[in-house]
C-alpha cells in the first residue's frame, strides 16, 4: 500500500507544482508524478532535518515543504527535459 500512496501523493504534489509554477510545462504526466514522488521525499528530509516530521494533528509544516520541494524539483525537471528535447521556451 506505501508505493500506492507515494504514487498517488506524487501525482496530486505535482499537479499542484504544475499549477504554481507560471508558464505552460511541457513534461508529460508520468514525469511530472515523478517529480512529485521526488519533492515528497525531499521535503520529508527537510521536515525531518526542521523537527517537524511528526508533530500532533495536521503535519502543516510537512506538507508546505513538500508543496516547496515539488516546486522546486518539477522547475528544474522541466528545465531539464525541455533542454534534452531541444525545445526551449522562449521568453
Amino acid at each position: 500500500m506505501g508505493w500506492l500512496w507515494a504514487i498517488i501523493v506524487g501525482f496530486v504534489l505535482g499537479l499542484l507544482a504544475k499549477a504554481i509554477l507560471p508558464g505552460k510545462q511541457h513534461s508529460p504526466l508520468w514525469l511530472i508524478t515523478i517529480f512529485g514522488i521526488i519533492g515528497a521525499i525531499a521535503g520529508n528530509a527537510l521536515a525531518r532535518a526542521f523537527g517537524i516530521e511528526a508533530t500532533p494533528g495536521i503535519d502543516w509544516g510537512r506538507h508546505a515543504l513538500q508543496v516547496v520541494a515539488a516546486v522546486v524539483v518539477v522547475g528544474i525537471g522541466e528545465m531539464l527535459y525541455m533542454s534534452m528535447r531541444g525545445n526551449r521556451q522562449r521568453a
